[in-house]
């Protein structure tokens, strides 16, 4: 059994023990911050609604029945009944999974994209680095929602266009990021080392550079999934994201507009969903931040 005093050493024996030691250590400082478990909680709760979402929701996301149109909320439907009739729990508790499905394929091509490119930039510097910043500078002068709105209007309606549209306007903050975190430590001794044994540029940049931009990149990309979800959001809205009859949280706030006077539960319920998602990722990110960063490390 692993036990506290074999993670804490400060000698580890092995890579093994250091990066459990490590992992221990953040585990723990991210434990005493409660804001920061609050939302990790949610977090874990939407993986858990996204993945067990057809056991979950009482009724099927799809079909209704017009004679149950616009039910409010009761103990047949919490959260009452859309304008077709269809439970509006099931539809969120379903969405969940449309959310997540875009936060995740989003993340997965911006932030690796965009360390990648950031992580060369500043380690070549020149003119290299004037490119790929005047680039970046270019995509960051514009506004992300109506950049996205811009690609998606040329690619088409439907979740992949949307997914891509997003990863296009958000891998420039990642380049930033590594661009700045590699500028520090490019001329390093220990980078200087590995060049003199004979490392090509590819091999010093893989496996040394890119590794040590990841603490700040994973933060950013934690960070800006609340970011995603509301850009997300706004393209379902404006008819450009998932297409009916997907329970996408964005189309459904759209729909409900018409009747948030007399029935608001039809906008407020997955407006709702929204909100605290986004919130949950916004709390873990930022205790995610106060761990990972080396100034908050040495005061503790």
């Amino acid at each position: 059994m692993i036990s506290r005093a074999w993670l804490m050493d400060e000698d580890p024996a092995t890579r093994a023990q250091a990066r459990a030691g490590q992992a221990w250590r953040l585990a723990r400082d991210l434990s005493r911050n409660p804001l920061a478990m609050v939302g990790l909680a949610i977090i874990v709760l939407l993986l858990v609604v996204a993945a067990f979402a057809p056991w979950l929701a009482p009724y099927s996301p799809t079909e209704g029945m017009l004679t149950n149109r616009l039910q409010p909320p009761s103990a047949v439907h919490w959260m009452g009944t859309d304008e077709l009739g269809r439970d509006i729990l099931s539809r969120v508790i379903h969405g969940a999974r449309i959310t997540l499905y875009i936060v995740l394929l989003v993340a997965v091509i911006s932030a690796p994209l965009g360390l990648i490119i950031g992580a060369v930039s500043g380690y070549f510097g020149g003119w290299v680095d004037r490119v790929m910043m005047g680039l970046t500078d270019i995509f960051l002068s514009m506004p992300r929602l109506i950049l996205a709105l811009a690609f998606v209007a040329a690619l088409g309606p439907g979740i992949e266009n949307a997914v891509i549209a997003i990863a296009i306007t958000a891998w420039p903050v990642y380049a930033r990021i590594a661009r700045a975190e590699t500028l520090t430590f490019r001329r390093s001794d220990f980078i200087v080392a590995v060049q003199m044994q004979g490392a090509s540029h590819a091999r010093v940049i893989g496996l040394h550079v890119l590794p040590l931009c990841m603490s700040s990149t994973i933060v950013r990309v934690t960070l800006d999934m609340a970011g995603i979800i509301l850009t997300a959001a706004g393209l379902g809205f404006l008819g450009l994201g998932a297409q009916p009859p997907l329970p996408e949280w964005g189309a459904m706030i759209s729909k409900g507009r018409s009747f948030i006077l007399d029935q608001w539960w039809v906008a407020t319920m997955p407006g709702f969903a929204i909100v605290v998602v986004s919130l949950g990722f916004c709390l873990f990110g930022d205790g995610l931040r106060d761990v990972l960063d080396p100034r908050q490390r040495s005061k503790g």
